[in-house]
């Protein structure tokens, strides 16, 4: 009981530093509200931090989200953490458990929802593209859609996916792309313009040249 209480405590103190650095700093998004089309959202591994108060913006009210987290020893730690921001998760990763995930992810898109990736996760390489993510928007014949945020003023981790946060009071933008469509493309194709895709709104919303 004690190690379950240090271990819920933990999560609690976590979500509670999130939202005050969330609500020290000043905001911008990009892009509209997801419409009623099902799609595939993906993200970086390293933007996790900040991330679940994107969907507070940019999510539809009757609409619901589904984040695929691994069973990698940190999976169950954000599993239960993003709980706390009313998202949805489905177990399982392109790596382990890959048969299990791939059924529950076409199961969420059949049910109009959103199911949401990070492509380069949970071991990496950073800032590569998995096959499952294409694999499942092209068998459910979806579109995909892009999620981001940049800060002004951030920490850095020393971690393989160098995980973003933001610094209290920093400027932080949200973008989230319009929808593409990879259904009709080889998978190294639908690779390359998605990695296009991550270029392009990381570059655009990049505080870099105004530091």
């Amino acid at each position: 009981m004690g190690k379950l209480f240090k271990k819920t405590l933990f999560i609690r103190l976590v979500f509670f530093l999130q939202w005050l650095i969330f609500l020290s700093c000043f905001k911008r998004y990009h892009g509209k509200e997801v419409d009623d089309e099902p799609c595939v959202i993906l993200f970086w591994h390293g933007r996790l931090a900040l991330m679940p108060f994107a969907f507070r913006r940019f999510r539809k009210k009757g609409k619901r989200a589904f984040v695929m987290i691994s069973h990698h020893r940190d999976g169950e730690f954000i599993a239960k953490l993003i709980h706390y921001y009313g998202l949805n998760v489905v177990r399982g990763s392109t790596f382990r458990g890959a048969s299990t995930a791939l059924r529950s992810a076409f199961k969420v898109l059949e049910q109009k929802d959103d199911i949401v990736i990070t492509p380069d996760g949970p071991r990496g390489p950073r800032h590569s593209i998995s096959d499952g993510a294409i694999l499942i928007a092209q068998k459910k014949n979806v579109k995909i859609r892009i999620l981001n945020y940049e800060a002004s003023r951030f920490w850095e981790f020393k971690s393989w996916d160098k995980m973003l946060l933001p610094k209290p009071f920093s400027r932080v933008v949200y973008s989230l792309s319009e929808p593409f469509d990879v259904s009709n493309l080889e998978k190294d194709e639908a690779k390359v313009l998605i990695k296009k895709e991550f270029e392009k709104i990381c570059q655009r919303d990049s505080f870099k040249e105004q530091i």
